[in-house]
Protein backbone atom coordinates (compact mmCIF):
# COMPACT_ATOMS: atom_id res chain seq x y z
CA UNK A 1 0.00 0.00 0.00
CA UNK A 2 1.23 3.50 -0.80
CA UNK A 3 1.57 5.20 2.56
CA UNK A 4 4.99 6.74 3.10
CA UNK A 5 5.13 10.50 3.31
CA UNK A 6 1.41 10.87 3.98
CA UNK A 7 -0.31 12.40 7.00
CA UNK A 8 -0.33 10.44 10.26
CA UNK A 9 -3.06 10.44 12.91
CA UNK A 10 -2.59 12.34 16.15
CA UNK A 11 -5.02 9.95 17.84
CA UNK A 12 -2.59 7.04 18.26
CA UNK A 13 -0.91 6.27 21.57
CA UNK A 14 2.16 4.05 21.24
CA UNK A 15 2.76 2.06 24.43
CA UNK A 16 5.01 -0.56 22.87
CA UNK A 17 8.20 -1.10 24.78
CA UNK A 18 6.51 -0.03 28.00
CA UNK A 19 5.59 -2.30 30.89
CA UNK A 20 3.29 -1.22 33.63
CA UNK A 21 3.97 -3.78 36.33
CA UNK A 22 1.10 -6.05 35.39
CA UNK A 23 1.02 -9.61 34.13
CA UNK A 24 1.77 -10.23 30.49
CA UNK A 25 1.86 -13.29 28.30
CA UNK A 26 5.37 -14.30 27.32
CA UNK A 27 6.45 -16.84 24.77
CA UNK A 28 2.99 -17.36 23.32
CA UNK A 29 2.28 -21.05 22.85
CA UNK A 30 -0.50 -22.76 20.95
CA UNK A 31 -3.16 -22.21 23.63
CA UNK A 32 -2.55 -18.49 23.56
CA UNK A 33 -2.71 -18.42 19.78
CA UNK A 34 -5.97 -20.38 19.71
CA UNK A 35 -7.55 -17.98 22.17
CA UNK A 36 -6.20 -15.04 20.21
CA UNK A 37 -7.71 -16.26 16.96
CA UNK A 38 -11.04 -17.22 18.48
CA UNK A 39 -11.27 -13.66 19.78
CA UNK A 40 -9.92 -12.01 16.66
CA UNK A 41 -11.99 -9.06 15.50
CA UNK A 42 -14.16 -9.67 18.53
CA UNK A 43 -15.33 -6.10 18.80
CA UNK A 44 -17.03 -5.75 22.16
CA UNK A 45 -16.95 -9.51 22.76
CA UNK A 46 -13.17 -9.62 22.94
CA UNK A 47 -12.66 -6.59 25.15
CA UNK A 48 -12.22 -8.47 28.43
CA UNK A 49 -10.52 -11.72 29.34
CA UNK A 50 -12.74 -14.28 31.01
CA UNK A 51 -11.74 -16.15 34.18
CA UNK A 52 -11.20 -19.26 32.05
CA UNK A 53 -8.82 -17.36 29.80
CA UNK A 54 -6.91 -16.11 32.80
CA UNK A 55 -6.59 -19.62 34.19
CA UNK A 56 -5.39 -21.05 30.89
CA UNK A 57 -2.81 -18.34 30.45
CA UNK A 58 -1.69 -18.29 34.07
CA UNK A 59 1.17 -20.64 33.39
CA UNK A 60 2.38 -18.39 30.58
CA UNK A 61 2.35 -15.15 32.55
CA UNK A 62 5.15 -13.35 34.25
CA UNK A 63 5.43 -10.19 36.29
CA UNK A 64 6.64 -7.22 34.29
CA UNK A 65 8.87 -4.58 35.80
CA UNK A 66 8.60 -0.88 35.12
CA UNK A 67 11.32 -1.06 32.50
CA UNK A 68 11.08 0.50 29.07
CA UNK A 69 13.01 -0.43 25.97
CA UNK A 70 13.69 1.40 22.75
CA UNK A 71 11.67 0.37 19.71
CA UNK A 72 13.49 -1.31 16.83
CA UNK A 73 13.60 0.40 13.42
CA UNK A 74 11.07 -2.14 12.17
CA UNK A 75 8.71 -1.33 15.05
CA UNK A 76 9.06 2.39 14.38
CA UNK A 77 8.24 1.78 10.70
CA UNK A 78 5.12 -0.27 11.36
CA UNK A 79 4.02 2.30 13.92
CA UNK A 80 4.20 5.04 11.31
CA UNK A 81 2.24 2.83 8.93
CA UNK A 82 -0.58 2.22 11.43
CA UNK A 83 -0.80 5.94 12.20
CA UNK A 84 -1.12 6.68 8.49
CA UNK A 85 -3.86 4.08 8.02
CA UNK A 86 -5.70 5.35 11.09
CA UNK A 87 -5.59 8.84 9.60
CA UNK A 88 -7.04 7.47 6.36
CA UNK A 89 -9.93 6.06 8.39
CA UNK A 90 -10.49 9.41 10.08
CA UNK A 91 -10.63 11.24 6.76
CA UNK A 92 -12.87 8.62 5.16
CA UNK A 93 -15.45 8.45 7.93
CA UNK A 94 -15.47 12.23 8.42
CA UNK A 95 -16.42 12.47 4.74
CA UNK A 96 -19.05 9.72 4.85
CA UNK A 97 -20.71 11.11 7.97
CA UNK A 98 -20.79 14.62 6.49
CA UNK A 99 -22.40 13.24 3.33
CA UNK A 100 -25.12 11.74 5.54
CA UNK A 101 -25.59 14.90 7.65
CA UNK A 102 -23.97 13.38 10.73
CA UNK A 103 -21.02 14.33 12.91
CA UNK A 104 -18.24 11.80 13.24
CA UNK A 105 -16.59 11.27 16.62
CA UNK A 106 -13.07 10.05 15.96
CA UNK A 107 -11.81 7.05 17.96
CA UNK A 108 -8.29 6.62 19.29
CA UNK A 109 -5.88 3.73 18.88
CA UNK A 110 -3.42 2.22 21.35
CA UNK A 111 -0.44 0.15 20.23
CA UNK A 112 0.78 -2.13 23.00
CA UNK A 113 2.96 -5.13 23.75
CA UNK A 114 1.88 -8.11 25.86
CA UNK A 115 -0.73 -6.50 28.14
CA UNK A 116 -2.81 -3.37 28.42
CA UNK A 117 -5.31 -1.70 30.74
CA UNK A 118 -8.51 -0.43 29.12
CA UNK A 119 -11.85 1.02 30.16
CA UNK A 120 -13.21 -2.46 29.41
CA UNK A 121 -10.77 -4.17 31.78
CA UNK A 122 -7.34 -5.74 31.53
CA UNK A 123 -6.36 -7.55 28.35
CA UNK A 124 -3.36 -9.37 26.96
CA UNK A 125 -2.13 -10.16 23.49
CA UNK A 126 -4.28 -13.31 23.65
CA UNK A 127 -7.40 -11.23 23.08
CA UNK A 128 -6.23 -10.19 19.61
CA UNK A 129 -6.96 -6.76 18.11
CA UNK A 130 -10.10 -5.32 19.68
CA UNK A 131 -12.22 -2.22 20.15
CA UNK A 132 -13.33 -1.04 23.59
CA UNK A 133 -16.57 0.98 23.56
CA UNK A 134 -15.91 2.17 27.12
CA UNK A 135 -13.08 4.46 26.03
CA UNK A 136 -13.73 4.32 22.26
CA UNK A 137 -10.26 3.06 21.49
CA UNK A 138 -8.84 0.40 19.18
CA UNK A 139 -6.18 -1.77 20.85
CA UNK A 140 -3.55 -3.66 18.86
CA UNK A 141 -0.48 -5.74 19.60
CA UNK A 142 1.08 -5.62 16.14
CA UNK A 143 3.12 -8.78 16.65
CA UNK A 144 -0.12 -10.69 16.16
CA UNK A 145 0.13 -10.44 12.39
CA UNK A 146 3.25 -12.57 12.22
CA UNK A 147 1.41 -15.33 14.08
CA UNK A 148 -1.55 -15.01 11.74
CA UNK A 149 0.77 -15.53 8.79
CA UNK A 150 3.07 -18.24 10.11
CA UNK A 151 0.57 -20.38 12.03
CA UNK A 152 -2.67 -19.91 10.12
CA UNK A 153 -1.58 -19.37 6.55
CA UNK A 154 -2.74 -15.83 5.92
CA UNK A 155 -0.72 -13.86 3.41
CA UNK A 156 1.63 -11.29 4.87
CA UNK A 157 1.74 -7.68 3.80
CA UNK A 158 0.79 -4.32 5.18
CA UNK A 159 -2.75 -4.33 3.83
CA UNK A 160 -3.72 -7.20 6.12
CA UNK A 161 -2.94 -4.84 9.00
CA UNK A 162 -4.87 -2.05 7.30
CA UNK A 163 -7.88 -4.36 6.97
CA UNK A 164 -7.84 -5.19 10.68
CA UNK A 165 -7.58 -1.53 11.67
CA UNK A 166 -10.49 -0.65 9.38
CA UNK A 167 -12.52 -3.56 10.79
CA UNK A 168 -12.02 -2.36 14.36
CA UNK A 169 -12.94 1.18 13.35
CA UNK A 170 -16.07 -0.44 11.95
CA UNK A 171 -16.96 -1.48 15.49
CA UNK A 172 -16.54 2.15 16.52
CA UNK A 173 -19.01 3.15 13.81
CA UNK A 174 -21.46 0.60 15.22
CA UNK A 175 -20.99 2.03 18.70
CA UNK A 176 -21.51 5.71 17.90
CA UNK A 177 -24.49 4.99 15.63
CA UNK A 178 -26.16 2.88 18.32
CA UNK A 179 -26.10 -0.43 16.43
CA UNK A 180 -23.94 -2.24 18.98
CA UNK A 181 -26.07 -1.14 21.92
CA UNK A 182 -29.28 -2.29 20.25
CA UNK A 183 -27.77 -5.67 19.41
CA UNK A 184 -26.44 -6.24 22.94
CA UNK A 185 -29.84 -5.42 24.37
CA UNK A 186 -31.56 -7.76 21.94
CA UNK A 187 -29.13 -10.57 22.73
CA UNK A 188 -30.22 -10.60 26.36
CA UNK A 189 -33.60 -12.04 25.39
CA UNK A 190 -32.25 -14.59 22.92
CA UNK A 191 -30.93 -18.13 23.19
CA UNK A 192 -27.18 -18.66 22.94
CA UNK A 193 -27.50 -19.75 19.32
CA UNK A 194 -29.60 -16.74 18.34
CA UNK A 195 -27.31 -14.39 20.26
CA UNK A 196 -24.36 -15.84 18.36
CA UNK A 197 -26.10 -15.10 15.06
CA UNK A 198 -26.46 -11.46 16.07
CA UNK A 199 -22.75 -11.35 16.91
CA UNK A 200 -21.99 -12.71 13.45
CA UNK A 201 -24.06 -9.91 11.92
CA UNK A 202 -22.07 -7.32 13.87
CA UNK A 203 -18.75 -8.79 12.79
CA UNK A 204 -19.72 -9.06 9.14
CA UNK A 205 -20.97 -5.49 9.13
CA UNK A 206 -17.57 -4.40 10.49
CA UNK A 207 -15.99 -6.31 7.59
CA UNK A 208 -18.32 -4.45 5.25
CA UNK A 209 -17.27 -1.12 6.74
CA UNK A 210 -13.63 -2.13 6.24
CA UNK A 211 -14.44 -2.70 2.58
CA UNK A 212 -16.11 0.70 2.35
CA UNK A 213 -12.96 2.28 3.74
CA UNK A 214 -10.86 0.47 1.13
CA UNK A 215 -13.24 1.71 -1.59
CA UNK A 216 -12.62 5.31 -0.56
CA UNK A 217 -8.85 4.78 -0.57
CA UNK A 218 -8.36 3.01 -3.90
CA UNK A 219 -5.78 5.57 -4.95
CA UNK A 220 -3.38 4.19 -2.35
CA UNK A 221 -3.80 0.50 -3.18
CA UNK A 222 -1.14 -1.55 -4.89
CA UNK A 223 -1.32 -4.86 -6.71
CA UNK A 224 -2.05 -7.66 -4.25
CA UNK A 225 -3.43 -5.50 -1.46
CA UNK A 226 -7.03 -6.70 -1.72
CA UNK A 227 -5.82 -10.29 -1.92
CA UNK A 228 -3.99 -9.75 1.37
CA UNK A 229 -7.19 -8.54 3.01
CA UNK A 230 -9.22 -11.43 1.60
CA UNK A 231 -6.60 -13.91 2.77
CA UNK A 232 -6.77 -12.50 6.29
CA UNK A 233 -10.57 -12.60 6.21
CA UNK A 234 -10.48 -16.23 5.10
CA UNK A 235 -7.98 -17.22 7.80
CA UNK A 236 -10.15 -15.85 10.60
CA UNK A 237 -13.47 -17.32 9.51
CA UNK A 238 -15.08 -19.36 12.29
CA UNK A 239 -15.21 -22.44 10.08
CA UNK A 240 -11.54 -22.15 9.09
CA UNK A 241 -10.39 -21.75 12.70
CA UNK A 242 -12.57 -24.53 14.07
CA UNK A 243 -11.60 -26.92 11.30
CA UNK A 244 -7.91 -26.26 11.85
CA UNK A 245 -8.01 -26.41 15.64
CA UNK A 246 -10.59 -29.11 16.37
CA UNK A 247 -11.04 -30.94 13.09
CA UNK A 248 -14.73 -30.12 12.67
CA UNK A 249 -17.05 -27.11 12.64
CA UNK A 250 -19.99 -26.21 14.88
CA UNK A 251 -22.11 -23.57 13.09
CA UNK A 252 -24.26 -22.87 16.16
CA UNK A 253 -21.16 -21.59 17.94
CA UNK A 254 -20.04 -19.21 15.19
CA UNK A 255 -19.68 -15.63 16.44
CA UNK A 256 -17.74 -13.98 13.59
CA UNK A 257 -18.95 -15.61 10.39
CA UNK A 258 -17.53 -18.11 7.95
CA UNK A 259 -14.57 -17.38 5.71
CA UNK A 260 -16.92 -17.09 2.75
CA UNK A 261 -19.19 -14.63 4.59
CA UNK A 262 -16.31 -12.45 5.74
CA UNK A 263 -14.88 -12.25 2.25
CA UNK A 264 -18.32 -11.56 0.73
CA UNK A 265 -19.11 -8.61 3.00
CA UNK A 266 -15.67 -7.04 2.71
CA UNK A 267 -15.90 -7.27 -1.09
CA UNK A 268 -19.41 -5.83 -1.07
CA UNK A 269 -18.22 -2.81 0.88
CA UNK A 270 -15.21 -2.41 -1.39
CA UNK A 271 -17.19 -2.72 -4.60
CA UNK A 272 -20.12 -0.46 -3.63
CA UNK A 273 -18.68 2.07 -1.17
CA UNK A 274 -22.29 2.56 -0.05
CA UNK A 275 -22.90 2.28 3.70
CA UNK A 276 -26.60 1.81 3.06
CA UNK A 277 -25.86 -1.64 1.63
CA UNK A 278 -24.30 -2.98 4.83
CA UNK A 279 -27.46 -4.33 6.48
CA UNK A 280 -26.07 -7.72 7.43
CA UNK A 281 -28.91 -8.25 9.89
CA UNK A 282 -31.69 -8.31 7.30
CA UNK A 283 -29.55 -10.36 4.94
CA UNK A 284 -28.68 -13.06 7.46
CA UNK A 285 -31.59 -13.21 9.91
CA UNK A 286 -34.56 -13.14 7.52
Amino acid sequence: MKWKGREESDNVEDRRGMSGGGKAVVGGGIIGIVILLLNLFGGENAKMLTPVLEQINQGQQTEQTGEQRALTPEEVEIGKFTKTIFRDNEVTWDKIFQENNMDYEQPKMVLFSDAVETACGSATSASGPFYCPGDKKVYMDLRFFEELKTRFGAKGGDFAIAYVIAHEVGHHIQTITGTSGKVRQLQQSKSKTEANKLSVCLELQADFYAGVWAHYNKQYLEEGDIEEALSAAHAVGDDAIQSKMQGHVQPDTFTHGTSEQRIYWFKKGFQTGDIKQGDTFSALLN
